[in-house]
């Protein structure tokens, strides 16, 4: 598996959510036909990994783990404690920041 970042071409929806949320960086990736949108906020992160046609597999959400846990700083970020939320086609992990 490989994630590529897609995210200039998802530039309204990235304009849209730094409008109106709290995040202060988006990325958008995809694996295959799945979406990946990496937001990062003052005190958390979420991954959203989304799919229209079919459930998320746990083979892609144990990559983006991996992939995520290897890219960002251990030192601000509590993998230990991840929540997770599950919904047909849509995973989200949400990672606090360290205080």
């Amino acid at each position: 598996m490989k994630l590529v970042n897609v995210t200039n071409s998802h530039s309204k929806m990235v304009y849209n959510q730094l409008e109106h949320t709290d995040a202060n960086m988006i990325k958008v990736y995809t694996i295959g036909n799945t979406t990946v949108i990496y937001t990062d906020a003052y005190k958390h992160a979420e991954i959203v990994l989304k799919n229209s046609k079919r459930n998320i597999m746990p083979s892609e959400i144990e990559f983006v783990h991996k992939y995520f846990k290897r890219k960002l700083d251990e030192n601000v970020y509590d993998f230990a404690n991840i929540s997770y939320l599950e919904s047909p086609g849509l995973i989200e992990m949400s990672i606090t920041k360290n205080s």
